[in-house]
């Protein structure tokens, strides 16, 4: 349901079929990139805090 949360999918889109699985899982993979990248800047803030 992240997916859903996050890009604002009414149910009606997901029973009626114009969003299929495949579309579930590319939105997955780009949210689970972008947490990836967030955290990665926030360590590196945190790594060159001082320079």
């Amino acid at each position: 349901m992240r997916p859903a949360k996050a890009f604002q999918l009414d149910m009606k889109d997901l029973k009626s079929g114009s969003v299929d699985l495949w579309d579930i899982a590319l939105m997955n993979d780009y949210l689970q990139m972008e947490n990836d990248n967030e955290a990665r800047i926030a360590k590196w803030r945190a790594d060159n805090d001082g320079c």
